[in-house]
């Protein structure tokens, strides 16, 4: 290191002291990554990160060796993609909270069984019905102090009644006639 001078003034494209060896030093600086790649996906890490942005592997500690993982292929990346998603489906199937018996009695298919109606007649009937819970709610909810606000919750409670009645309506219109009704 006898050959380095301090605070030598130095052109830009000329380096600051004449090393033997500076080119094995070049050469092993360009060929170590700058960045370092994550194990399982080689997606680069986030300054400071320890955890990968892509697919969330722990960084290896610094003082650790690092050893280039070879590329994953497709079908490898694809595998373990898939056995996170059924290790998380599985935790997700096993803390799944338990419901009272009754509640199979509100399932879609019971109810359509119960009343007897084609899937969009049902559906239309439940609209329906919303609407006439809104019209009772705007009663419940808003309260008139004088004239102008009792006309325009009135209002409310017509469109809300127009609404379950063109609900309604749809509902009758969309059911298919059975094969005993009369023509």
């Amino acid at each position: 290191m006898a050959q380095v001078i301090h605070e030598a003034q130095h052109e830009f494209w000329r380096p600051p002291a004449n090393l033997e060896g500076a080119s094995e030093v070049l050469v092993t600086a360009v060929a170590s990554p700058m960045a370092e790649v994550c194990s399982r996906c080689n997606a680069e890490f986030m300054i400071g990160s320890r955890f990968c942005h892509t697919c969330g592997a722990h960084r290896p500690e610094k003082n650790a060796e690092h050893t280039p993982s070879p590329r994953l292929t497709a079908h490898a990346f694809v595998a373990s993609r898939l056995d996170w998603l059924q290790s998380a489906a599985v935790v997700l199937y096993q803390s799944r909270p338990k419901f009272p018996a009754w509640l199979r009695y509100l399932h879609f298919h019971e109810i359509q069984n119960w009343i007897g109606l084609p899937t969009p007649s049902l559906i239309a009937f439940m609209t329906g019905l919303g609407c006439v819970a809104g019209a009772i709610g705007v009663s419940l909810f808003y309260k008139a102090s004088n004239l102008a606000e009792f006309q325009a919750i009135q209002m409310w409670r017509i469109e809300w009644l127009l609404g379950a009645t063109a609900s309604f309506v749809a509902g009758i219109l969309l059911k298919k006639r059975s094969s005993n009704d009369p023509d």
